[in-house]
């Protein structure tokens, strides 16, 4: 099979379902944030966290997959996927809760920044962020689960708790906000 089907040569691309839509598709612009999302995690994972860190974001990786087939699913084409339920944001929380459990208690805002490793975690939690606003925009105009945007707003908390993580374990301070 060829990676290339000439398809999108003209601006559109297809959604699971058969459905066409401009690539610049408020659904196309969510899931492809999320997709991004997935391989800045990816580079995360190339920079060889933690053991713990990198099973919790393998796990992530497989769920944003998830997320992004259930973006790119029209609710008329019916799930082909998983689908994001409770449970998941319900892991993404006891995560926070077991690492943040192993951290100092945070007293100052900080900035990104710290090991490398840690800077890659608050860049994914930007892009994170970012997939947040997108799916809460297309939820707007669309059907969109609302448990997508609460996974989404649960695991930018996770990514920073991460991110915290990383430092500690690194011993590098995370970087305190002056202002």
């Amino acid at each position: 099979m060829k990676i290339y089907t000439r398809t999108g040569d003209k601006g559109e691309t297809g959604l699971l379902g058969g459905v066409r839509v401009k690539k610049h598709d408020p659904r196309i612009e969510a899931y492809g944030t999320v997709d991004e999302l997935n391989a800045v995690l990816g580079v995360v994972r190339a920079e060889q966290p933690s053991l713990r860190v990198d099973q919790i974001l393998e796990h992530v990786q497989n769920e944003l997959f998830a997320v992004g087939a259930e973006l790119a699913t029209p609710t008329s084409a019916g799930a082909h996927f998983g689908r994001v339920e409770e449970s998941h944001v319900a892991r993404l929380e006891e995560m926070i809760d077991l690492c943040e459990a192993e951290l100092a208690p945070l007293k100052n805002f900080i900035l990104p920044g710290g090991c490398p490793t840690a800077a890659q975690l608050h860049l994914a939690r930007t892009v994170c962020r970012r997939a947040e606003r997108l799916v809460v925009a297309l939820a707007e105009t669309a059907a969109v689960s609302s448990h997508i945007v609460v996974y989404l707003n649960r695991l930018s908390d996770l990514l920073f708790v991460l991110a915290r993580f990383e430092n500690a374990r690194a011993s590098v301070a995370d970087v305190k906000w002056s202002g």
